[in-house]
């Protein structure tokens, strides 16, 4: 049963340290990041929050975010790697799990996938954003093709196991590599690497965000889970779920958290300075 966004409290509010946050479909609304939703994450960071995309989406991307966004760091390509910005030294740091010499190689051998994937189930293709990526390979069954049924979605993930890579299904796209880490496992990396946060003992300090399949690692770590209103629409096809719900679907789903936990800081504030 996931509860309503509402049902926070101020203690659980009270409490948090940072947002983490999925981009498609979470941040944004068919395609497009809502006014609201960059209003709210600059509401985010200007509040002391730490606040971190955790993404499918490629490293060309993930280097604008890091740059020209209010974040602290972003996660990128389901794990790969992550980007942060040295604001005091103006540089761009890049924390890659492989070397570039493995990441090579791993894109040699998707490359003999991504054949046989587009062989063997009509109607998809390649990611258009593919030409930024550095780690994965990303099937793109909705974002600029016909949306493909759930059978054939099903066929490209099998394509990708039987190569024994390691695929995960977004609102979008089914994005494969090869090695066993996630979104979460680069999380914890990157708040111990940048923070020094032990995420295994102060998870319930952080909240994340989502709407699809490729974040349940993050649903099922984060006792602080809220799923936009979308992720309705993957219930039964998903094992761990948000512990909260929006209203709202996409990135107006995101401004509504953002409001909601301010909200409840700001009266917990209150509260506090009036006793």
């Amino acid at each position: 049963m996931i509860a309503s966004i509402e049902s926070i409290d101020m203690e659980t509010a009270r409490s948090l340290q940072g947002v983490f946050f999925d981009i498609d479909d979470t941040f944004t609304t068919h395609g497009k990041i809502p006014a609201a939703a960059f209003q709210a994450l600059w509401a985010l960071k200007e509040s002391g929050l730490k606040v971190v995309p955790i993404t499918g989406r490629p490293a060309g991307w993930c280097d604008h975010i890091a740059r020209m966004w209010p974040v602290d760091a972003v996660v990128g390509e389901n794990g790969a790697f992550y980007f942060w910005l040295d604001e005091q030294a103006g540089k761009l740091t890049k924390r890659f799990l492989d070397t570039e010499e493995i990441r090579s190689e791993k894109r040699a051998r998707l490359r003999q996938v991504e054949q046989e994937i587009l062989r063997s189930v009509p109607g998809t293709a390649i990611a258009s954003d593919q030409a930024y990526r550095e780690a994965d390979l990303a099937i793109d069954f909705c974002e600029d093709v016909d949306r493909l049924d759930w059978p054939a979605i099903e066929r490209i993930c099998a394509i990708f196991g039987k190569h024994g890579a390691t695929w995960k299904v977004s609102s979008i796209h089914v994005n494969g590599w090869f090695g066993e880490y996630d979104k979460l496992g680069m999380t914890k990396t990157m708040a111990a690497e940048l923070w020094g946060a032990d995420l295994e003992t102060s998870k319930q300090r952080f909240l994340f965000c989502g709407d699809s399949p490729n974040d349940e690692p993050l649903f099922r770590f984060f006792p602080f889970s809220v799923g936009v209103r979308n992720v309705l629409g993957f219930v039964e096809r998903m094992r761990d779920l948000p512990a909260y719900v929006t209203n709202h679907q996409g990135g107006e789903g995101f401004a509504e958290i953002a409001a909601t936990i301010l909200a409840l800081k700001e009266r917990d504030s209150a509260s506090i300075s009036a006793g």
